[in-house]
């Protein structure tokens, strides 16, 4: 028996507002379908925004390109407990080539365009799955199923197989398209030897295909860009072919599934050195295919190239830049391009400059043995989280490595990207944008976070070419330290809406929005 009697006014009111209620679950439910129908009749994915199309000078091309190592190269003798398999015998490498193309043949190669999720998408599903460590048939199952849903039918707008562009459209292509612009009307580093080439190495649980964008981008004003895919047990999964031999898979591992060869456990700092030196072999192996191919043997690449593509690699002979190249890349994957820098630069490793975006925190030591020109990124959210890194903060150890590296006269920057997340740098915030602001408190807009990303890397690049100090690396540091209270939405001095500005100033007339400079070789002296 109720204490009170309800009063008819309110029961009215419960009874209009349930009645409310249950329109609006009928309408979201309505909604739901038809949105739902529209992406199946469509063939569009749920949710996710397709990948946009890159906005430099050039068409894009891309070719994936797997190549025999022979011989086999055991990095590590380290083997799997359950199969007694070696775990880190390279026995073929990987990677996506984004490059300039020419046009309008670009538009014509007639192949289909590559998906963001390489087929099966079970194989990635279960590498997720095992990654968060919930990995079972049903599992894998919902996982793949999601995976579908959301960017199964993503596909990456480069045209494979297209025409690697010539100079003579290069050149007419940065007169015409940046003739505005001063910081773009400078011919790319590499214009008298070939096209600049960038080896990028992928983070944890990513493959070569998360930067495609980044990549894109790079590509599409005049650089070849080979995204590397990893087979050291850091990506979600992976299909190994080589010719004449069945496919096998690689799924992502950690050291818990591993042991000595004489049985024993391995280390966490034991395990991290043979994913590293792994990944160092692979950046070598692919540096020697891309400089076969300059030598005039890419019809030899394409012929035991397995995924069938690249049948006018024979084509580029002379056209690469292969004795001056950049490596680059994000998370691991940076720690592991400080790593190639080692000893260097070497015939295997040919690196005159590197790209570092937020250098592992959990990933092993950083080199420090670095004999040429640096730019290390952080995002917003790598440098604001303070990390203990081997005794002492992350961002300071990261600061010391770029300051010693300027001292001994190899110019280098450290600074950190305003606004932005640690997945800034891959496609994941242009397929999703709502969902990873929410998830990772991004708050620049993802498709400027990215266009961040690519001019700083645009004019470090330049600058490798021909040693001018442009745009954002001519200014000096001004913040020994990340201050948050000078972040995105808080200094804004110009706020990127004065036209006249940016014309006569160029785009990075009101860089303090969206950066902040900890370490230049401008003033230092």
């Amino acid at each position: 028996m109720k204490p009170f009697h309800e009063a008819p006014a309110a029961r009215n009111a419960a009874a209009g507002f349930a009645s409310s209620l249950l329109k609006w679950r009928y309408f979201a439910v309505l909604a739901g379908a038809a949105y739902w129908l529209y992406c199946f009749v469509l063939s569009k994915p749920l949710f996710a925004h397709p990948l946009p199309k890159h906005t430099g000078p050039y068409a894009v091309g891309a070719v994936d390109i797997e190549a025999p190592v022979s011989p086999a190269r055991t990095i590590d003798t380290t083997r799997f407990k359950a199969t007694s398999e070696k775990a880190f015998q390279l026995k073929t490498v990987l990677f996506t080539l984004y490059y300039p193309a020419t046009q309008p043949e670009a538009t014509a190669s007639g192949a289909p365009r590559h998906s963001w999720i390489p087929k099966p998408l079970s194989l990635r599903a279960q590498g997720y799955a095992k990654a968060a460590h919930i990995s079972n048939w049903l599992t894998n199952a919902v996982f793949t199923g999601a995976i579908r849903a959301l960017v199964g039918s993503i596909t990456i707008p480069a045209v494979v197989n297209a025409p690697l562009s010539d100079r003579a459209s290069r050149e007419s292509k940065f007169a015409t398209s940046w003739d505005k612009d001063e910081t773009k009307q400078q011919v790319l580093a590499g214009e008298t030897s070939g096209h600049p080439v960038v080896i990028f190495s992928h983070g944890t649980v990513s493959s070569r295909t998360d930067y495609s964008h980044y990549a894109g981008e790079l590509a599409a004003r005049g650089y070849v860009v080979a995204m590397l895919e990893h087979r050291d047990g850091s990506g979600p999964g992976s299909v190994v072919m080589r010719k004449g031999e069945p496919d096998w898979t690689r799924l992502i591992f950690d050291g818990s599934e591993v042991e000595t060869a004489d049985g024993g456990e391995v280390a966490v700092e034991d395990f991290h050195k043979a994913q590293l030196n792994f990944r160092e072999a692979e950046i070598e192996e692919a540096v020697r295919v891309i400089t076969l191919i300059n030598s005039g043997r890419g019809a030899e690449v394409f012929e035991q190239n397995p995924r069938g593509e690249g049948s006018d690699l024979a084509g580029w002979a002379g056209r690469l830049n292969t004795d001056e190249m950049i490596v680059a890349g994000h998370s691991y994957g940076a720690t592991g391009a400080l790593q190639a820098l080692r000893n260097g630069p070497s015939k295997k490793r040919p690196f005159k400059g590197a790209i570092i975006l937020d250098p592992g925190k959990s990933s092993g030591p950083l080199n420090k043995d670095i004999n040429v020109p640096i730019l290390v990124v952080h995002s917003n959210s790598w440098s604001s989280h303070s990390s203990i890194f081997y005794g002492r903060a992350h961002f300071d150890t990261v600061r010391d490595i770029v300051e010693a590296n300027n001292q001994r006269g190899n110019p280098s920057w450290f600074m950190t990207s305003l606004g932005t997340s640690h997945p800034s740098v891959t496609d994941a915030p242009l397929l999703e944008p709502f969902l990873l602001s929410f998830t990772t408190g991004a708050t620049i807009d993802v498709y400027q976070g990215l266009r961040q990303y690519v001019h700083i890397a645009e004019d470090f690049l330049a600058f490798l070419g021909d040693g001018k100090e442009r745009g954002l690396l001519a200014e000096k540091a001004e913040f020994p330290q990340y201050d948050a209270g000078s972040g995105l939405g808080v200094w804004k001095p110009g706020q990127g809406d004065d036209k006249k500005a940016w014309e006569e100033q160029g785009e990075w007339w009101d860089w303090r929005s969206y950066w902040q400079i900890h370490v230049s070789p401008v003033g230092s002296n």
